[in-house]
């Protein structure tokens, strides 16, 4: 059965495992090698499973424990041609597989599609599991494109980030131009702009999301949550009957895993 273990989220890092107990991927490994690991033995995967890791882009945040960890596994990374060439200096010695269109990883079938951060040729990804089920990732995004809609809509679990609260972030302690960063189209997702688009996504076929990147300074689990909620129950759906909504913590430390 198709399962997701989201290892890490935030600003401190990010990485989920995708795939089976036996087989699958890392999509970003924001932490340590050893943090990793150690989150894959408590999930119950063994590290040995994985057959590549998929990259979305080149921020410290979701790679900064991929050279270790690739040389140790032997992985190959997959990322744009773009953000593999940003890679190539950090990254010797490792495998670096530049990302043209549709791929097989792990007995899986993974569709990159483009997203839009202040880096060189950030992706989403898009992956059909073994066992017929569909996943979708899109995180670090200054705004929901036409190309992002459409590969998230109909996946059967999606994780969209939802990354700030618009009225903690204008009056909170970051400097301007941070702030202005953040808002802009090549920024980061709000409560707001990601909760506009849930109704569609649960229209489409979705039956889970996960809400992710969550800001510790300008969000909390609650206010995303509940963001989410409101704009799903207007749209008259219901809470646990026509879709499970939850938000990614900083650190899986209980190895949560969902099957889908």
């Amino acid at each position: 059965m198709a399962r997701l273990c989201p290892l890490f989220s935030g600003s401190s890092g990010n990485s989920y495992y995708i795939g089976s107990r036996s087989a699958g991927v890392l999509l970003d490994i924001g932490r340590s090698a050893r943090q990793t690991e150690q989150m894959l033995l408590r999930c119950g995967i063994d590290p040995l499973a994985l057959g590549g890791i998929l990259i979305t882009h080149e921020h410290t945040d979701h790679i900064s424990g991929a050279k270790v960890f690739a040389k140790k596994y032997h992985l190959p990374v997959f990322a744009s041609k773009g953000t593999c060439e940003a890679l190539r200096p950090g990254l010797d010695g490792v495998q670096l597989c530049p990302v043209q269109g549709e791929l097989e990883l792990a007995g899986m079938t993974v569709h990159p599609f483009h997203t839009s951060h202040d880096c060189v040729d950030p992706l989403g990804f898009r992956i059909d599991t073994q066992d017929g089920r569909c996943f979708a990732l899109a995180t670090d995004l200054g705004y929901l494109s036409e190309e992002v809609k459409q590969n998230l809509l109909g996946a059967d679990l999606v994780v969209l980030e939802s990354n700030h609260d618009l009225e903690r972030l204008r009056c909170g302690s970051y400097p301007y131009y941070l702030k202005r960063r953040i808002l802009s189209s090549t920024g980061h997702l709000s409560n707001d702009a990601c909760s506009a688009f849930l109704p569609s996504l649960i229209e489409s076929g979705t039956k889970r999301v996960l809400l992710a990147h969550l800001s510790r300074e300008n969000n909390t689990p609650l206010l995303a949550y509940n963001s989410a909620l409101s704009a799903l129950s207007a749209a008259g759906y219901t809470n646990e009957v026509d879709f499970l909504l939850d938000t990614v913590k900083p650190e899986n430390e209980e190895g949560k895993t969902i099957v889908f």
